[in-house]
């Protein structure tokens, strides 16, 4: 067992929240829930700059989960700008508006472009496998909300081996020399669309690392509502600033 690692006692019960790792605990979404599948998708002049990717996703998980696929994502009538959530299901699509997140952006200023770098905290909440981006989030609520509560943007959540997983509500990366690097599919993580973005404009490196592991190297999060963005600390302590993350937010709606 990897050091700092140990289970605790308990009763298993997947409907509600149990500590399996001291300081770790395990969020189950409630049972019964139907699932359906999620695209999160930025709008930007009437289109969706993410489109390809989005479709594309949303087809393997339909494959995968059995629910017919609605065929390519459209913005529905009237939307210009702003963020737009898919919900798909055997009874097809429902879109609807999401609200704007201003704090993430300097206001006056294209948000896609000059985002505000966000602060990080360690979640205490266990990472469970997501491999398809369904309504049954409820571990990432959670960590969202204990994150918000201890003053945070979001909170980066490990799996019961420790290793560095995703976000809330962002994938994570991290530049070490050269190379870009983010954690490995392997673990469980969401194949996001703005990591499939990212690969299309430099090369990704897949790693497993636990939290010590990033200490001191310049981090950023993604996602393919807001693009990228800094971190600008994690569980308090700074996370230095590197060019190419700027370099790669202006690139990355194309």
């Amino acid at each position: 067992m990897r050091r700092g690692l140990c289970v605790g006692v308990g009763v298993l019960d997947i409907r509600y929240s149990i500590f399996i790792i001291p300081g770790i605990h395990l969020s189950a979404s409630p049972p019964d829930r139907p699932t359906a599948l999620i695209e999160t998708c930025r709008v930007i002049k009437g289109r969706l700059p993410l489109k390809p990717l989005h479709d594309g996703r949303l087809s393997i998980s339909c494959r995968a989960l059995g629910i017919p696929f609605p065929g390519p994502l459209e913005v529905p009538e009237g939307v210009l700008n702003g963020i737009v959530r898919f919900e798909v299901s055997p009874g097809g699509v429902e879109p609807s508006l999401r609200p704007p997140i201003p704090q993430f952006w300097n206001p006056g200023i294209s948000e896609s472009r000059n985002p505000i770098p966000i602060k990080l905290i360690l979640s205490d909440v266990a990472h469970r496998p997501y491999p398809h981006k369904t309504t049954d989030r409820g571990q990432f609520d959670d960590a969202l909300a204990r994150a918000r509560r201890q003053g945070a943007d979001d909170g980066l959540m490990r799996t019961l081996d420790g290793h560095v997983a995703e976000c809330a509500i962002w994938s994570v990366f991290w530049w070490e020399g050269e190379r870009l690097m983010c954690p490995s599919l392997e673990v469980g993580i969401l194949p996001g669309v703005a990591r499939a973005r990212l690969s299309q404009l430099v090369p990704l490196e897949e790693c497993r690392v636990g939290p010590v592991a990033l200490a001191g190297l310049p981090m950023f999060v993604a996602n393919a509502a807001r693009g990228v963005v800094a971190v600008r600390s994690l569980n308090d302590r700074d996370v230095p600033d590197d060019p190419r993350t700027a370099e790669l937010a202006g690139r990355f709606w194309g």
